[in-house]
């Protein structure tokens, strides 16, 4: 007859089910989380010069270069009342936070391939931390934004059309649905990169590519205007519809439906579910191929 000393604490299995997300464990094991976290934000700066000036510097130079080639040499109107500038500003800093998603939980795999093969946790945790972690550099890049908001409002004309709509309620919402978009791309791609390695050499560039046609640097109704027969392409990007939903939360311009946020929000947890089952397939056999 078995003993309590003879039974174990805890039964390691394989998952039965693709759809597989364990809250309770991933409590047992917030530790973890918190570690990682803290491991992303301190290395990634640890050997730099400027260390967390990276956070302000990069949206900032963006921002003045999309303004200087997008606005002041191709002429992209951005609305009357709105400066150019801040305009830009807010699409990359919601751009920013998706990007840094993807690319971070797109190499999960075979960026933690050591660690995967030594102990048990929760695999689900890394790139969770990926998306945490992120989301302290985009509130860094957030209050630059209201900074400039605040500048651009009190102590210039420029912004005589901007002002905060009441749909900024919904902000936390809007920035559950670009993590939870990026999480799914990057778990669906970090997956299948543990057989196809091509694929982490065209993240970088698919990303670049992704943002062009992410409406950050130009309004949508721009683009219609301009090239109506390929407006579809952009304007069902859910990456669009968060950027210009995010522009209307700040600064007014455009419109806010509710259809569009469901829309934006229905496909960010797709994404989600699908890089979730694709994720939770592979972990039980990745180590045999990566």
């Amino acid at each position: 007859m078995n003993t309590k000393e003879d039974r174990w604490l805890y039964t390691i299995s394989p998952k039965q089910s693709l759809i597989h997300l364990n809250f309770k464990e991933i409590w047992q094991y917030r530790d973890l989380l918190f570690l990682f976290v803290k491991r992303d934000v301190i290395t990634l700066y640890k050997q730099t010069i400027l260390g967390p000036l990276w956070y302000f510097i990069q949206p900032l130079f963006t921002s003045v270069i999309f303004t200087l080639i997008f606005n002041n040499l191709a002429a992209i109107p951005t609305g009357e009342g709105i400066p150019a500038f801040l305009f830009n500003l807010a699409g990359i800093t919601s751009w920013n936070y998706f990007s840094a998603c993807l690319t971070g939980t797109s190499n999960t795999f075979t960026a933690n391939q050591s660690i995967f093969g030594k102990v048990y946790f929760p695999r689900v945790i890394t790139p969770l931390s990926v998306v945490f972690s992120n989301l302290l550099k985009f509130g860094i890049q957030l209050l630059v934004f209201i900074c400039f908001y605040i500048y651009f409002i009190f102590f210039t004309d420029k912004a005589s059309s901007a002002m905060p709509q009441m749909a900024i309620l919904y902000l936390p919402v809007l920035i559950a649905f670009m993590g939870l978009f990026g999480l799914g791309f990057g778990m669906t791609i970090s997956s299948m990169t543990t057989k196809y390695r091509d694929l982490s050499f065209l993240v970088g560039f698919g990303v670049q590519l992704l943002m062009y046609g992410s409406a950050v640097m130009y309004p949508l109704s721009y683009f219609k205007e301009k090239v109506p027969e390929y407006a579809w392409l952009i304007e069902y990007n859910p990456m669009t519809t968060i950027i210009e939903i995010f522009r209307y939360m700040t600064l007014g311009i455009g419109e806010f439906s509710l259809y569009k946020f469901i829309y934006a929000g229905s496909i960010s947890i797709i994404f989600f579910l699908i890089g979730l089952i694709i994720f939770n397939k592979t972990e039980k056999s990745f180590i045999d191929t990566v």
